[in-house]
């Protein structure tokens, strides 16, 4: 897979299901015009896909109850902002339902099949293109000052808060009207689902409607012909995606909070009848529930979740009635070597989108007893050329099990080594197509990919390991994936770098410093090399710092990596984005200007306009661009 090849890395959204019809938005990067286009999909039972829509973007498609609409969001250009658009199942013209100056969210649709549910960031008069009470309309610089009091003012990939609020919305498609928000400009809210009878939308949103900063979340209850809402349900800590049973009770993922922080919780299954508190249908310890894939969905007499399990995100169900049961007490619809990124239901049928070592992500409809793969989007990457993932297994120092994948290069070799860390931590590289290790393969690297402890899927003891521990036992496990990777015939152990992203970053740069004799070179993007200033700068470092580090300067110096910049002699290069608001700028240039001081070899490679999410959904030519000049790097210290 060359750099340019991202044009091929065709990737499937969530379905929609009901009956015969089975939609999906489908997306790609064009360098042409710098953008993402996509279309809405009809995927075929008997297998195969048609276009069905034809938008520069069409995407999240939301079948009615009835069957007889489908309502999307359509982005008319390649700066336009999504809005939401109506359009008859049997064919016909796309209505457009919304014009919101910053887009609108996905559609849920009322039991009714008229009125559609939706958030969308509602922004403030004479701010961010929106004509101020005197009509006058300010270019982003000639906006009036933000005043900020609270921890919680802005988000990366988004930017200030208090003046753009998320806030619920419900429209009627059949009686067009002017929108108004549900819910005030006091708490983002998120995630909306109807009742069963139609009154009511829940929303996620900040414990107490965000009075005070917290990272606690719960469920409340918006009337949908207006009202105040009202608390629904009350978590144990956080509420990340929800659904409504027939009956009333509420199922949603969320993870427990013991105190005011989180520290690294399993995201669990938790059920939630009326009047009653919320109990945890999985295991703390053995289940991460992968909200990311969608909502909890009742399935015959259990619920059906994704549970992300050693890189497998699978689709397994959860009883409704007794103990919290733990992973392996969870039947396996949809599993094996895969990582399920969405899914739906219609009755005793799901529709998923799923990614393999093969694939970006294709559909595949579970029913009758078989399990059927209906597209084949990534067959020209395979064209291309694929690279298998094998399984790398390793013992730690103090004897713990290490899990990861090694991507070999076509050839004998011997091959020069990339070891490239994941972000985090408590986040996991998967059995998915990674299109990383396969430009990186193609290129002439064997790329070895570890779950270090810190990483999420093997247990929440082994998430929080490095709680109060970063650099310690994650990196001694990363050094013995490395070492059980360079045992196997055709890698040259004399030519091995370094490289990661955000936490990634950080373990890149610590390794450089601690045990910069294992490598040629280091590559070090969106990091975090300083905690002192991250507790400041970055827009979750008020909690993050605490959780991972501690309040105390001299613990946040001493695992601070730009602490020990002047034990780093290899060449060194930082990436870093103008606009990343969660590991900020300012993290890459303090190192440079240390490891520059101190006369290491470093160059710093700064992208306008991007945010921390660069390397996955950054702007399609600066994504080759990064590629470019990884690969020039490591040609220059490992060729």
């Amino acid at each position: 897979m060359r750099p340019s090849d991202i044009e091929l890395l065709t990737v499937p959204g969530k379905p929609a299901l009901h009956g015969d019809l089975l939609l999906a938005g489908v997306s790609a990067p064009r360098l042409r015009g710098n953008a993402y286009r996509g279309s809405l999909w009809r995927v075929q039972p008997e297998g195969g896909a048609l276009a069905w829509t034809h938008g520069e973007r069409d995407l999240a498609p939301a079948i009615s109850p009835d069957g007889r609409w489908i309502a999307f969001l359509r982005s008319a250009g390649a700066q336009a902002k999504p809005q939401l658009y109506v359009m008859p199942a049997d064919g016909g013209d796309a209505r457009p339902l919304t014009d919101l100056p910053l887009g609108a969210g996905e559609p849920v649709w009322a039991p009714d099949s008229c009125r559609i549910a939706f958030t969308a960031r509602f922004p403030d008069p004479g701010r961010h293109g929106v004509p101020s009470v005197e009509g006058e309309t300010f270019e982003p610089d000639e906006e009036a000052p933000r005043r900020i009091t609270r921890f919680d003012y802005h988000l990366d990939d988004i930017g200030y808060l208090a003046d753009r609020r998320e806030r619920l919305f419900v429209l009627d498609t059949t009686q067009p009207a002017e929108l108004t928000p549900l819910t005030d400009d006091r708490a983002d809210v998120s995630s909306p689902v109807w009742t069963p009878d139609g009154e009511t939308v829940l929303v996620v949103a900040p414990r107490d409607w965000g009075a005070v900063e917290t990272e606690k979340s719960d469920l409340y209850a918006v009337p949908a012909g207006g009202g105040d809402p009202v608390l629904a349900v009350r978590s144990a800590g956080t509420v990340e995606k929800a659904a409504v049973a027939p009956d009333g009770t509420v199922l949603f993922i969320g993870a427990e909070i013991s105190g005011e922080r989180m520290e690294v919780r399993n995201p669990g299954l938790w059920s939630a009848a009326a009047g009653e508190e919320p109990r945890r249908l999985t295991e703390a310890e053995s289940v991460y529930c992968v909200s990311g894939a969608g909502a909890p969905a009742v399935f015959g007499d259990e619920v059906l979740v994704a549970v992300l399990d050693r890189g497998a995100v699978e689709l397994r169900t959860v009883p409704r009635d007794g103990e919290a049961a733990p992973l392996d007490k969870l039947p396996v619809v949809l599993g094996g070597q895969v990582a399920v990124r969405a899914f739906v239901t219609d009755g005793d049928r799901i529709a998923a989108t799923v990614a393999s070592p093969g694939s970006a992500g294709e559909v595949v409809l579970v029913g009758d007893g078989a399990e059927r793969v209906l597209t084949d989007w990534s067959k020209p990457l395979r064209e291309q050329g694929i690279q298998p993932a094998e399984e790398l297994a390793a013992t730690a120092p103090d004897g713990y099990p290490v899990h990861g994948w090694l991507v070999r290069p076509p050839g004998e070799g011997p091959h020069p080594v990339l070891l490239v860390v994941h972000g985090g931590p408590f986040a996991a590289y998967d059995w998915g197509l990674f299109d990383e290790a396969q430009v990186y393969a193609a290129a002439g690297y064997a790329v070895v990919l570890g779950n270090p402890r810190g990483s999420a899927g093997y247990g929440e003891s082994h998430g929080r390991a490095i709680v109060r521990g970063m650099g310690t036992v994650d990196a001694d496990d990363l050094l013995a994936l490395l070492d059980a990777a360079l045992d196997r015939p055709g890698l040259d152990a004399g030519r091995v770098g370094v490289m990661g992203g955000s936490y990634g970053g950080f373990m890149t740069t610590w390794l450089a410093g601690h045990h910069g004799e294992r490598f040629r070179a280091a590559w070090s993007e969106r990091a975090v090399n300083a905690w002192d200033s991250m507790l400041g700068s970055s827009d979750i470092g008020w909690t993050f710092v605490d959780e991972y580090i501690g309040p105390d300067l001299v613990t946040q110096l001493d695992r601070s990596p730009l602490t020990y910049a002047g034990r780093i002699r290899i060449p060194f290069a930082i990436a870093h984005s103008e606009r990343d608001w969660r590991c900020p700028i300012e993290q890459a240039q303090r190192l440079f200007v240390a490891l520059k001081r101190g006369g290491t070899e470093v160059e710093m490679l700064i992208f306008p306009g991007e945010g921390h999410e660069l390397s996955r959904s950054g702007r399609p030519r600066h994504r080759v661009q990064r590629f470019e000049a990884i690969l020039g790097w490591w040609s220059r210290h490992l060729r």
